[in-house]
């Protein structure tokens, strides 16, 4: 199995990623994520993998990757389409330099799932630039 991993670019939080891919499965179903490269390496992919999404420098949720098809782009331009679960599943936070694009992401570096209600904790309660940094410093 391998995952992909991405970032999350302009969105804010946990809570905006939900709030936006919400919007998105209700104007235009399936959930879906273009991207321009369809992966190589994509029955590895489909085989149980998901999409880690980095949100501020931390990869914070993954979502179980359905299918990968072919799509067109607004603009006219051949793409890929990730199509997606729903579900956005906690993870251990793990800092995670910035990149381009999306990247494979072997199993066994992908970070653990948090326990369900794990990130109900104080954690949660602080505000997320000091969560970040806290992460960042790996005392979260």
């Amino acid at each position: 199995m391998l995952h992909l991993m991405k970032l999350a670019v302009g969105v804010r939080d946990l809570a905006h990623l939900q709030e936006l891919q919400s919007a998105r499965a209700r104007a235009a179903p399936p959930l879906r994520h273009l991207t321009r490269n369809h992966p190589r390496r994509a029955a590895e992919v489909l085989d149980g993998g998901s999409i880690y999404w980095v949100i501020g420098g931390v990869m914070l949720v993954r979502q179980r990757l359905l299918d990968i098809v072919a799509a067109t782009s607004s603009d006219g331009s051949p793409c890929a389409a990730l199509l997606l679960d729903p579900a956005l599943v906690a993870v251990v936070p793990r800092p995670t330099r910035p990149f381009q694009g999306w990247r494979y992401l072997a199993a066994d570096a992908a970070p653990a799932d948090l326990a369900q209600g794990a990130a109900a904790g104080g954690a949660d309660s602080l505000p997320a630039a000091l969560r970040r940094e806290l992460q960042a410093l790996g005392l979260l």
